[in-house]
């Protein structure tokens, strides 16, 4: 009974991340496809581009590493012995893209308040000059952190055996399972883009509001604050998506640093995420809008032909 429970969860957890994987890569395939199209063109690139887009094919690749893992976890459960390394390979490379996505999302946050914020101040236009031409080489950099830190948790694993395993519950537990230090280094290799985020993030909403206050105050009923608004949600929506996604891979961390299970359903939960705010990427970026307008468009004219067409094309018909 036990073993029929398990496989059950083990059957849907694969659907689940399954399903989470297709609309991501849906989602995150659309914003890389249109920034490259436009590149191909000869388009100026911009650097909020450049990350949007670095950030989709990160996030893709985390989505297909993790959806990978739970296979493996589902379907070859009772030879986790053996799979061993795999599956601690593919551990490692999910650490790597989370700390990517984690540094990308706190790079967008630093340009747009470069680049939005009406700030004046000497250090803040020093930092504008100094970081928007530089936006290729921050990403390159930050692709590097991720990459050191995952090495070091890595190295950092004294201890893990696979050898005793048991489904009492829905959840994947595993005994005599050590990973001593991972916790903290983890919380390391998150704090430094975690307060870079906080503080652009702050000072990017203070500014806009205190902006749109003056700009009421002034009673001119020629200036429309909708721009504005549409910023300060962005900045508000994107502050709690990072928010929970931050959050919930504490939580993962901890609860296995804890009791040594793994939950795959808090994973497949976090790897939402993503897809929503690329999705709220592309309705709040004009570019990306218009573009999927043309595509929802197209979908609908292809499963409804248009009335219009209909009758063109029985008109045809009549004079043949």
């Amino acid at each position: 009974m036990a073993d029929s429970t398990g496989d059950d969860t083990d059957v849907l957890y694969f659907v689940s991340s399954l399903m989470t994987l297709i609309v991501g890569l849906v989602v995150h395939s659309f914003i890389i496809g249109v920034n490259v199209s436009d590149w191909w063109r000869g388009r100026s690139v911009t650097p909020v581009d450049l990350i949007v887009t670095s950030l989709g094919i990160s996030r893709m690749c985390s989505q297909s590493t993790i959806t990978l893992y739970i296979i493996l976890m589902a379907f070859f459960r009772r030879y986790l012995d053996i799979v061993f390394v795999i599956l601690l390979i593919f551990n490692r490379i999910y650490d790597f893209f989370t700390y990517v996505n984690i540094w990308l999302t706190s790079l967008l946050s630093i340009v747009l308040c470069l680049k939005i914020s009406n700030l004046h101040t000497r250090l803040f236009l020093y930092l504008r000059r100094m970081i928007l031409p530089r936006t290729g080489r921050l990403i390159v950099a930050s692709i590097i952190s991720s990459a050191v830190s995952s090495l070091i948790i890595l190295f950092a694993i004294t201890e893990v055996n696979y050898s005793e395993i048991y489904n009492e519950t829905t959840d994947n537990h595993l005994t005599d399972c050590i990973e001593v230090h991972s916790l903290y280094l983890y919380t390391v290799g998150t704090f430094f883009p975690l307060i870079f985020y906080c503080i652009s993030s702050v000072l990017l909403f203070v500014s806009l509001y205190h902006h749109t206050t003056r700009m009421k105050m002034s009673s001119n009923l020629s200036i429309n604050l909708e721009t504005y608004y549409s910023a300060m949600r962005l900045v508000s929506i994107t502050f709690t998506y990072n928010t929970m996604y931050l959050a919930g891979h504490f939580t993962t961390a901890f609860y296995f640093y804890l009791n040594c299970v793994i939950l795959t359903w808090l994973s497949i939960v976090l790897e939402v995420l993503p897809a929503l705010h690329s999705s709220y990427l592309i309705y709040r970026t004009a570019k990306l809008r218009s573009q999927m307008s043309k595509v929802l468009q197209g979908v609908m004219d292809f499963f409804l032909p248009r009335k219009d067409e209909e009758t063109r094309e029985n008109i045809e018909i009549v004079i043949m």
